[in-house]
């Protein structure tokens, strides 16, 4: 049985407090030989559960720190999913393990910790990778495929809620995945209430994304041919990562390239100061 360790800045949290869960129902479905076992977590969370009330009602062995959990542990999720600040440090000694490590959204506060997070993993030989949940939507999941695919994708637009800091990733998510890697520009067409960016790669192809409040997790995309496709409705996005994570706890293939996960963080970089400079292309910058 291999044990799945979380390292987090406090447990007690929307992505840990369902992930156990999760876990055990894909490995009890697909009969894996994975389970949630060990914890541990730099603070209590100000005015919610502590450490060891979390442990005690997720079923989880506190650990007394990253050290002690990263050697009982055969794989690791750093966890701490909106405090991107934290994971450099949070996943240091994790990423020198040698074993699969997973790190939620968003990757990174910037490209260049991005880049140093993985320049680390690398230097130790420790497969890593990062996702929004929502590149695993099931409505994606037969993406790329021969008709769908940066070579036959003109434009995508996405909708869905939410801030820009915590949020545009899971939009970014799906452009990249769709698109690839290489955007050289941004540009923001955004209001008070209502942020639109515009994204360019060298070809000329173009990306949208639309953020305001209550809209619903949507994409459409065109494809060079004159074919198009609307999806409604994201849905099942948590179930896919899940089950992409675990395959990836078995296998130590990531499944999601570097390159693409740079390219959000850099979106992201990008995003922030076209939203400050409104109609103005701002460049990607390179790694």
């Amino acid at each position: 049985m291999k044990r799945i360790g979380f390292i987090d800045y406090f447990l007690d949290e929307w992505h840990a407090n369902n992930y156990p869960q999760w876990i055990a129902e894909n490995c009890r479905n697909k009969g894996r030989d994975l389970e949630f076992a060990y914890a541990f977590a730099e603070i209590d969370k100000p005015g919610g559960l502590d450490t060891d009330s979390w442990c005690k009602k997720y079923g989880a062995e506190k650990l007394s720190s990253i050290d002690e959990l990263v050697k009982k542990s055969d794989c690791i999720i750093v966890l701490s999913p909106d405090n991107p600040e934290h994971h450099e440090r949070l996943s240091r000694i994790p990423l020198m393990s040698g074993k699969p490590v997973y790190i939620d959204k968003t990757f990174s506060p910037d490209l260049k910790t991005g880049v140093r997070i993985f320049e680390h993993a690398e230097k130790h030989g420790t497969p890593m990778f990062s996702s929004s949940a929502l590149r695993f939507t099931k409505e994606l999941a037969e993406y790329p495929n021969e008709e769908v695919n940066p070579g036959t994708v003109e434009f995508v637009a996405t909708t869905g809620p939410g801030s820009f800091e915590t949020y545009s990733v899971h939009q970014l998510e799906m452009i990249v995945s769709l698109m690839g890697p290489g955007a050289r520009r941004v540009k923001s067409l955004s209001t008070k209430n209502n942020r639109v960016l515009i994204m360019e790669y060298p070809d000329g192809r173009r990306a949208s994304m639309h953020q305001m409040s209550k809209l619903p997790f949507q994409l459409t995309l065109q494809l060079k041919n004159g074919n198009g496709r609307y999806i409604p409705g994201c849905t099942e996005f948590f179930q896919g990562l899940i089950d992409s994570m675990l395959n990836f706890f078995e296998t130590g293939k990531p499944p999601v390239p570097k390159d693409e996960t740079l390219t959000i963080m850099v979106l992201i970089e990008a995003g922030s100061k076209a939203l400050a400079n409104d109609d103005t292309w701002i460049n990607v910058e390179k790694w």
